[in-house]
């Protein structure tokens, strides 16, 4: 095989993961979970205003 072929079967094996981790990433089954993790943040300072007794100004 020639490392031609070679390089274009690797291309399109990058691909075709490309698009999986493209599908998964945006699935809606992933978006209640991703949606807690991006609110996470703001949970947790919250958390940490209430343990050092900080006032929302």
């Amino acid at each position: 095989m020639e490392t031609v072929s070679l390089h274009a079967i690797w291309t399109v094996l990058i691909f075709i993961c490309f698009i999986g981790i493209f599908i998964w990433a945006y699935s809606h089954r992933r978006k209640k979970e991703f949606d807690n993790i991006a609110n996470s943040i703001f949970i947790e300072d919250e958390k940490n205003k209430k343990e050092t007794g900080e006032n929302n100004k």
